[in-house]
């Protein structure tokens, strides 16, 4: 079937499989793209073609961008590059700066742009609600909500049926930890070192990655556990992990029996006997970890950690903000990967493909515990504009199979990044699973030291110079994070992985000198 949108002029064919064709035009970029039978210094990977055209950039000048930034906004520096890119406009996989150049987005607006940049679907429907209702609160009802809460459902495993709507992911994970504890009577959460669940006052308790820790109190009743991470951690080796990548670390595991596992747990259990009380309130987890640059646990250890929980009086929580709508490719939620029924599932970032929105699913037995204790209310959560995207977004994940694309591109992704591994020294480890793969950088394989930041920070300027842009995590900002939008092709990847590959012998080339 033909989607109406396709036949507008200006719209990508979006097939989103990896034989999706597209009409060949003239490149944006101001660098000469040449074709190349091996790679230099002195050529860059020919980027695939596009056929959209971004309207011209005639809005603030660089300069003034730079001063009001300086004078009016947060000091943190988030921002990536020595000189920050001034983005214009996006469409699908592709962004584009101020100065018309284009870029293959491999980071999506970190794990959030699902099914693509301005899609021209979730566009339409956006701009339908937008003339018809904006806004009312959860005090009046509106169809959106009812019919977003009815497809979600209907995505989610018995009994996890009862939705409440809020606007991000802090702010779902910091409900979450409410729920949990009204359930349970107790405060103790436990969650991993090296774990993202937000930046609220709440949720820092359970976010365990260094620069977001505070010397101030915060997030009271939370505690850490080792991550099982079969890379950096004292076990963990070439069985370990539900990728068709494993690491290069040699271990005596049996195909179907994880020894890394077992230790990992005797860790989880010690924690649980010495560091928190005898009841606990819950344990959060992402199924794989996204800030820590993509950190997957031994087959089975979430499975036999739940089960401890519960022995304690815990819930189980699921971090799905960057794992779920189908980006891991086999399944569509993270969890299931593990093969394991949380009691409540936190979700955001590619649930609105970028517009604010996010969402906690439990059981109607722990929704009721909360709503004995507390009249909770949310004033935007929910609202008709969210609501309407949210729709959007899961039709445009079903029609055009983006969890499938996930798993068929994602694989060939995965694979084409492992041979860099093979190929040079300082790329310690590549992993993953459907549309979110980590290469972790270091100084050698042996020793599996981070490359030193300067370092990486040079691989991740020389991929943006040639077009392509990825994200940074890990502990030390050592690891590059690959989770571009559900849409990309087999082209796009072969692109990516000329940048990378082209990058990584530039740095071996500068080591040289």
């Amino acid at each position: 079937m033909t989607l109406a949108w396709r036949l507008v002029p200006r719209a990508l064919c979006l097939e989103t499989s990896s034989s999706r064709i597209l009409k060949m035009c003239p490149s944006l970029s101001r660098a000469s793209w040449t074709s190349r039978t091996k790679l230099s210094l002195h050529t860059k990977p020919k980027m695939p073609p596009c056929d959209f055209t971004p309207e011209r950039y005639q809005s603030l000048a660089y300069d003034r961008v730079l001063e009001i930034h300086k004078q009016h906004l947060s000091p943190v520096g988030t921002a990536y590059f020595q000189k920050p890119l001034l983005l214009h406009q996006g469409h699908m996989e592709w962004l584009f700066d101020s100065e018309g150049n284009r870029y293959l987005d491999f980071f999506s607006g970190i794990v959030t742009v699902s099914v693509g940049h301005c899609h021209p679907k979730v566009n339409a429907v956006a701009q339908k609600q937008l003339g018809r209702l904006w806004h009312t609160s959860s005090v009046f009802f509106h169809p959106p909500i009812h019919e977003y809460a009815e497809k979600l459902s209907e995505l989610l495993p018995e009994p996890l049926k009862v939705i409440f709507l809020t606007n991000s992911g802090s702010e779902a994970n910091d409900l979450a930890m409410l729920m949990a504890r009204a359930h349970s009577k107790k405060t103790d959460i436990i969650s991993f070192r090296g774990a993202y669940h937000g930046c609220s006052p709440y949720t820092l308790g359970l976010t365990n990655v260094g620069p977001f820790k505070m010397e101030l109190p915060s997030g009271m009743g939370c505690q850490s556990t080792m991550c099982p991470d079969v890379f950096r951690g004292p076990w963990g080796g070439s069985h370990c992990r539900d990728s068709l990548v494993q690491t290069i670390r040699k271990c005596s595991c049996a195909p179907d029996c994880c020894q890394a596992k077992d230790q990992y747990i005797e860790q989880f259990k010690d924690t649980l006997d010495t560091s928190v009380a005898k009841s606990i309130a819950g344990f959060f987890a992402e199924p794989i970890q996204g800030v820590n640059g993509v950190i997957q646990y031994p087959k089975g250890f979430l499975k036999k950690a739940f089960e401890l929980v519960r022995e304690r009086g815990g819930v189980c929580i699921a971090d799905e903000v960057q794992t779920g709508f189908g980006r891991l490719g086999s399944h569509f939620w993270g969890f299931q990967t593990h093969d394991v029924l949380p009691d409540i599932v936190t979700m955001a970032k590619g649930i609105g493909n970028g517009f604010p929105m996010a969402a906690v699913v439990t059981s109607p037995e722990i929704a009721k515990s909360l709503a004995k204790c507390l009249s909770h209310f949310n004033t935007f959560g929910g609202n008709p504009m969210a609501c309407a995207i949210g729709s959007a977004v899961l039709e445009v994940i079903k029609e055009e199979n983006l969890q499938g694309n996930s798993q068929e591109v994602g694989t060939y992704t995965l694979l084409k990044f492992a041979k860099l591994r093979d190929e040079f020294e300082i790329v310690g480890d590549v992993r993953g699973k459907g549309l979110m793969i980590g290469i972790e950088m270091v100084q050698d394989k042996m020793s599996r030291r981070p490359l030193p930041r300067e370092e990486v920070n040079q691989i991740h300027e020389d991929c943006k110079n040639m077009g392509l842009l990825v994200g940074r995590g890990g502990n030390f900002s050592q690891t590059f994070r690959i989770a571009p939008s559900m849409c990309i092709t087999k082209p796009d990847v072969d692109f990516a992985v000329e940048v990378f590959h082209s990058a990584l012998t530039q740095h071996v080339e500068r080591r040289a000198k």
